[in-house]
């Protein structure tokens, strides 16, 4: 792909998932003519690709594969059995997968910043970006989300330093390995481990394996970044040759203390072995967005990126879209929406809102839609994390026609252990049911969560409709 001059055609299968919109803007903004096909685009990626004048061929046929391009950029959504891949290797013409061409064209030899772990990953790389370009490093970065400091998911590298998002997710159906394992990281920082992806890993073990072989690729003169009191990150740091750097509430080289969470910012004291590094203000809620600064201040001090540089870039940072979006407050009921699918992160999500805002009453609404949460493996979880709401309305779970019945999710059974707890609960069979006892039921001064990794079927904008926003 090196070999590629401006202008010629590459085109991305799979062309609207987040890393794979940014993707297409950073060779188009290259010089290379940008084509790509999808199944079921939706903003925020698709709107960003349509800003960029690139045209989502929807559906994947063999026909997008007409005229040829100069090369195919395959994403992890696509199996060997779709036509367009079945057209794609008839026709052989050369392809590669996204991370490939991200490592070997992207970051090259730069020094890169991999943010990886289960939950955070988005809050963190947009946090380590912003940081970095507040202290003029002129970062390159590719991000899982749109950071609301920037207008775009990605930007090529003006310098030597490259930030991006690490995921464990494989990389192609020809290259089963995490997606980070191309991405020749220098500094990682590692937020956290537990059990996700239950589509593609077997349990716990096989997810550490994936996160051990991202240790082993940390060189010495880099460093890993993690969090000190994660016990699965623990278990596998015999792995790591390279220098390391922990932090936490309680353990780690760095530590904070948080001291006030109001409806603007969350403020904390931060101390490196026991010197006090002074306060620090974030606009964000939560003791995980607390941890998630954590490794972007570590970060930045193994950088040599001076900590008055941090501090203006976390009072300034605008947050992400779709992570504690505001997205209106139509009737005095404050509408918010969040990508949380895992329940850790839906727990520690309800938390941090809730301690954001103390007085409000709390409408929890959420898709079962990645491939973890259609699966039966986290149903109790599920239930624990919700009771912290006020009001729970769960939708029935995504398409779940291609899992057998015994490992389906089941949203009945999770609002039958909701409702066990005392908490109100309900199953909906589609949006507008969900619309309807929101709008009837909610009062000024309430808020309403809406908790998906997709398009939930236009739900954000019809709730504000019928709230009257």
């Amino acid at each position: 792909m090196k070999n590629l001059k401006k202008g010629a055609h590459i085109h991305l299968m799979g062309i609207c998932g987040t890393a794979m919109a940014s993707l297409a803007g950073l060779l188009k903004d290259r010089g290379f003519h940008v084509t790509g096909s999808d199944q079921n685009p939706y903003p925020p990626m698709s709107t960003q690709l349509e800003s960029l004048g690139i045209t989502i061929q929807i559906g994947y046929k063999a026909e997008n594969l007409n005229p040829r391009p100069d090369f195919v950029i395959v994403g992890n959504v696509i199996s060997k059995n779709n036509p367009e891949a079945e057209e794609l290797l008839k026709l052989k013409i050369d392809y590669t997968s996204l991370p490939k061409a991200m490592g070997d064209v992207i970051i090259d030899h730069r020094t890169c910043v991999c943010v990886s772990g289960t939950h955070g990953k988005t809050t963190t790389s947009s946090l380590m970006t912003w940081v970095s370009e507040v202290a003029n490093k002129k970062p390159g970065y590719m991000i899982g989300g749109i950071p609301k400091n920037f207008a775009q998911s990605f930007r090529n590298p003006e310098s030597d330093l490259f930030v991006i998002e690490g995921d464990e997710y494989d990389t192609a159906f020809f290259d089963k390995v995490p997606k980070f394992i191309h991405y020749k990281p220098t500094f990682g920082i590692l937020t956290s481990i537990e059990f996700d992806h239950a589509d593609i890993y077997r349990d716990l073990d096989h997810v550490k394996e994936a996160f051990t072989m991202l240790l082993k690729l940390i060189p010495q003169n880099g460093s890993l970044i993690y969090w000190a009191e994660d016990e699965n990150i623990k278990s596998i740091l015999p792995n790591l040759k390279a220098p390391g750097f922990s932090y936490g509430l309680n353990k780690g080289d760095l530590q904070a203390k948080i001291l006030k969470t109001t409806e603007s910012s969350t403020e904390f004291q931060v101390t490196f072995k026991n010197t006090d590094w002074g306060v620090y203000k974030l606009p964000l809620s939560g003791e995980y967005n607390v941890l998630n600064a954590l490794s972007v201040i570590a970060t930045s001090y193994l950088l040599k990126i001076d900590q008055n540089d941090v501090k203006k870039a976390f009072e300034t940072f605008k947050g992400i879209k779709r992570r504690q979006e505001v997205l209106g407050e139509p009737r005095g009921v404050l509408v918010i929406e969040d990508f949380a699918h895992h329940p850790t992160a839906v727990k520690e999500t309800i938390k941090g809102i809730k301690a954001k805002y103390p007085t409000r009453k709390l409408w929890a609404v959420f898709e079962p839609r990645s491939a973890t949460s259609r699966r039966k493996i986290f149903q109790a979880e599920y239930a624990k994390a919700f009771s912290l709401a006020d009001e729970v309305l769960i939708a029935e779970a995504f398409d779940q026609s291609k899992l057998n019945e015994t490992d389906r999710f089941s949203s009945a059974e999770l609002v039958s252990d909701i409702s066990k707890s005392g908490k109100h609960a309900k199953v909906y069979s589609g949006v507008d049911g969900i619309i309807k006892d929101i709008s009837s039921g909610a009062k000024s001064g309430d808020m309403v969560m809406i908790m998906s990794n997709g398009g939930f079927d236009g739900i954000y904008t019809k709730l504000l409709g019928a709230l009257g926003g």
